[in-house]
């Protein structure tokens, strides 16, 4: 029987539990990519606070006491930039991304009309996540260290899109 993770709003309590999930999440990225600088790996404990004391959403998902994700969200005019999605390596694969990042569209305010992200080009799980979600691809860019990126886009469906 697998238990599902609690998610809830993060604190600044949080900003160590967060850093380390980040940090454990991003390496297989760091490796993949050959860039042990991503910004997720070097981001400080002190950045981290800040970002939960400001304006950015930040969520957290809790199995018991333990964090096992986190995810960010900042608003731009009508646009959600949803960054630094994050789950622990031994909790991957279990649905704890998507539930995190359906959270955080939820969490967003009504007047929110798109999200958007980004992920390493060559980054086929977290696509497959993205596109599962309902992200499309839009365009590539430039990352660091010559890493390309992929710029993903959702409009968020209204309520009376739903139904019959």
């Amino acid at each position: 029987m697998s238990v599902e993770p609690r998610i809830v709003p993060a604190g600044v309590a949080d900003a160590g539990e967060i850093l380390t999930v980040q940090r454990a999440a991003y390496l297989t990225e760091a490796q993949q990519y050959t860039d042990p600088f991503l910004p997720p790996l070097t981001e400080t404990l002190d950045e981290v606070r800040a970002v939960l004391t400001g304006p950015t959403t930040v969520l957290a998902a809790r199995l018991g006491h333990r964090l096992v994700g986190s995810v960010r969200a900042r608003l731009d005019g009508r646009t959600a930039h949803i960054g630094r999605l994050s789950v622990a390596p031994d909790q991957q694969g279990r649905g704890i991304g998507a539930a995190l990042l359906a959270a955080i569209e939820a969490a967003c305010p009504a007047e929110v009309a798109l999200f958007t992200l980004f992920t390493g080009a060559d980054s086929t799980g977290n696509l497959r996540l993205y596109q599962r979600r309902g992200y499309r691809v839009v365009t590539h860019r430039p990352g660091r260290e010559g890493i390309s990126l992929a710029v993903l886009e959702k409009p968020k469906v209204s309520p009376a899109r739903l139904g019959p």
